[in-house]
């Protein structure tokens, strides 16, 4: 396990961050992370899930504006979403341009800074038992990326990643908000967010998925089928949390106009604005809970 540098501030050493994912919402999170970097507020301990995972990494690095331009600029420029990926590689995104030439060619991650900064874990969900797995800390490139993508692969829209023999997919699927992994990985304060406004929920009359889909998974199968129920129960369980003052929240003010494969670079912008402010405005309370005696 690697130790944390001396750029983490010791008031925030018993604070965990919590990185929901969502698609491209996430930019939401690359304009909560860039606001921490800007005030130099830096957690030892992160856990990030699909988008969450992978726009956390650039925090992680401690690369100011890395996400940021990957999710706007860079989409902007190589239009990376899109049923031709679909058609050509079983991917709704461009997963060779996202995982392989823009982090090793393109926009490099600051490898050293990563390894310094503290733990960081990335959820996926393994096909064969439809449970999610963590993935603590990985030390080598190409495996960290590897990981990332399998966190990030979405259900129906992108093919299985094999990641030490097992198939997986999006870590959305069996544990969209881990909250209580961060308290068993031993972080009872934990900074929490999320990529949709306070008091939003997923329609939970979801069909059961037909057994031609997944035929070999029929694990996967069920926690596809009750993902929605899932993810609404943590919610509420977040929302008691935040009442008690164990954790704080950041979250969208309002309902997204931004969806999962959204395209536009002004949506995208407003809604890393967002991100910013609502990180800004949450850095007195973030303060306070690493003041506090649980």
């Amino acid at each position: 396990m690697q130790l944390c540098d001396s750029t983490v501030l010791q008031k925030y050493m018993n604070i965990g961050l919590v990185l929901e994912g969502g698609g491209m919402r996430g930019v939401f999170t690359a304009g909560v992370t860039d606001c921490f970097l800007d005030n130099k507020i830096f957690f030892p301990y992160i856990i990030g899930v699909s988008a969450g995972a992978s726009n956390g990494l650039s925090y992680a690095s401690r690369q100011r504006g890395r996400a940021r331009k990957c999710d706007i600029e860079m989409l902007s420029e190589r239009n990376y979403i899109g049923l031709k990926y679909l058609i050509t590689s079983g991917c709704i995104m461009d997963y060779d341009f996202l995982f392989d030439e823009l982090p090793k060619k393109l926009m490099p991650y600051d490898m050293q800074a990563y390894l310094k900064s503290g733990r960081y874990v990335m959820v996926a969900t393994s096909c064969a038992t439809g449970k999610p797995v963590y993935f603590d800390t990985p030390t080598d490139f190409d495996d960290l990326l590897l990981k990332c993508k399998a966190s990030c692969s979405l259900p129906f829209v992108c093919r299985t990643v094999t990641v030490e023999g097992v198939p997986m997919l999006d870590g959305g699927i069996s544990d969209p908000l881990p909250v209580e992994r961060a308290k068993e990985d031993g972080y009872a304060k934990r900074v929490v967010v999320l990529t949709r406004n306070l008091g939003y929920r997923k329609n939970e009359k979801f069909s059961r998925v037909p057994p031609f889909i997944y035929p070999k998974f029929p694990k996967l199968r069920e926690a596809l089928s009750t993902k929605n129920a899932r993810y609404n129960r943590e919610l509420a369980h977040i929302e008691e949390l935040e009442r008690a003052g164990e954790i704080v929240v950041i979250r969208p003010k309002n309902p997204l106009r931004v969806n999962r494969l959204e395209r536009s670079a002004k949506r995208l912008d407003d809604l890393y604005r967002e991100g910013y402010e609502c990180a800004e405005s949450s850095l007195a309370a973030i303060r306070a809970l690493a003041k506090r005696d649980f």
